[in-house]
């Protein structure tokens, strides 16, 4: 299947973007980018240093910047930061580009994946002043009515394996396609 459009994976940080946008993209044969890998590259820095030395407003400014020049090409899967739908302007970009996919899980399972890469990598700046339980759970009920809002296929991987939800994807995209027909 050739996609000429730009397939967005949206959803808060451990839902799998990262893990499912090169699987989907060897599937369809298109390219991909990991917004946040994008941002750590242009700057520089973790993006736990850019927060910790530049603060969230000046990383919110380069993932808009950054999604932004990615969005203008084609034939692409992003898998963007999980507060880039935060900003208006990238909602619509991502929502006028192609098919955006929420990809969701439960607080539980999110907190589980988030340890679990921290530990694997560079740990994520934390974004409130609560506990991290707590925060997650308090973003996710603050971020889900964009997530839902700005995406035409919501996908819970909190039991999937990014397999399995590459081929829920790419069955949506299937059903879509020939539904435009």
């Amino acid at each position: 299947m050739r996609i000429d459009m730009i397939i967005s994976l949206v959803g808060f940080r451990g839902s799998g973007k990262s893990s499912v946008a090169p699987l989907l993209a060897t599937r369809l044969g298109m390219k991909f980018v990991d917004v946040d890998q994008e941002i750590e590259l242009r700057a520089q820095q973790t993006i736990s240093e850019i927060f910790a030395n530049q603060g969230e407003e000046y990383f919110r400014k380069l993932e808009a910047e950054t999604i932004h020049v990615f969005y203008q090409s084609d034939n692409l899967i992003v898998a963007t930061g999980g507060g880039a739908i935060l900003n208006p302007q990238t909602q619509t970009l991502i929502q006028n580009s192609g098919p955006v996919v929420w990809l969701q899980a439960d607080v539980q399972a999110t907190v589980e994946r988030i340890l679990k890469d921290d530990h694997d990598g560079s740990p994520r700046p934390a974004l409130t002043d609560l506990d991290f339980q707590q925060e997650v759970k308090t973003l996710l009920e603050q971020r889900e009515p964009i997530y839902k809002a700005v995406s035409n296929i919501q996908i819970d991987t909190a039991t999937q394996t990014p397999d399995q939800i590459t081929d829920r994807i790419i069955q949506y995209l299937e059903v879509s396609h020939r539904g435009k027909q």
